[in-house]
């Protein structure tokens, strides 16, 4: 087997050990997909990337992700985990402040600064649920119908159908039925109080990718942002916070710039360098 240069960076966490992590393979050429698969599998992490050369000019690099289960187009802690570990092997954007990566949604930006952020994509699928799935929805949350405020799709390649509870406290008591979830990955906000932890508490549910609850999750909010800063539900700078009910202390730095594009940062850090035999 080939050793390939290999990081797993933590990826929003409020302190070190944290966040989220990802495992990032720093040259995936020559891999065939039921290895990239089977790795991603292996290491159990919520995402695997795989750096390869881009095959558009644009793009500083092309990187492709997977779940335990499965290929994502785009994932947010992954995007950001993995311009970290690109710029920390020597990578050299073409632009000093933003790193393009390329992936199966197209081009991301990803910005440099004091945390690094990339701009949340468009949705691929938005707009209410019909009833059905709304009742699924809050079967598998099992809360009362009356608690849900509103709920959209804010697919921006998972998926997510977005549910917005009436407070963290709601937030943080759910006992989910992943079995009455299956077909739907689900994310869960609801407000703190001022002068709280953060602004929001978010929580994701995704059976369908072998990761039943996700620490920190980028697109989830990502998509919630899109839909809720834009229907003045939520202000133009706010910070989330997630993973509280697994142990873990994750913030997402939200901003809604001037000119209409959503940046979504937080902190990265590799945890592990060294080599992945493939």
């Amino acid at each position: 087997m080939d050793a390939r240069d290999f990081r797993q960076v933590d990826v929003f966490g409020a302190e070190p050990l944290r966040g989220n992590p990802v495992a990032v393979v720093h040259d995936a050429t020559g891999l065939a997909d039921d290895e990239l698969q089977r790795f991603a599998r292996w290491t159990n992490l919520s995402e695997t990337t795989f750096l390869l050369p881009p095959t558009d000019p644009a793009a500083d690099y092309r990187v492709r992700i997977f779940t335990p289960a499965e290929e994502l187009p785009f994932a947010g802690h992954p995007t950001l985990g993995t311009a970290h570990a690109w710029l920390e092997a020597g990578g050299r954007p073409a632009r000093d402040d933003v790193v393009v990566q390329e992936c199966g949604v197209g081009l991301v930006d990803v910005r440099r600064g004091e945390r690094l952020a990339f701009a949340a994509p468009d949705l691929l699928r938005s707009g209410p649920p019909d009833d059905a799935t709304l009742a699924q929805a809050v079967a598998a949350l099992g809360v009362p119908r009356e608690q849900v405020l509103r709920a959209a799709w804010i697919d921006n390649g998972p998926g997510w159908l977005g549910v917005h509870l009436p407070d963290a406290e709601a937030v943080l008591a759910l006992r989910p039925d992943f079995v009455a979830m299956q077909g739907l990955e689900l994310g869960v906000l609801g407000t703190h109080e001022g002068g709280g932890p953060a602004d929001v508490e978010v929580r994701a549910f995704c059976p369908g990718f072998s990761v039943p609850e996700d620490p920190v999750t980028g697109s989830l909010n990502a998509g919630f942002a899109v839909w809720l800063q834009r229907e003045g539900v939520l202000p133009a700078s706010y910070v989330a916070r997630q993973g509280t009910a697994m142990g873990r202390d994750g913030r997402v730095h939200v901003e809604l710039d001037a000119d209409g594009t959503t940046w979504v940062g937080g902190a990265t850090e590799t945890v592990l360098h060294g080599t992945a035999a493939l």
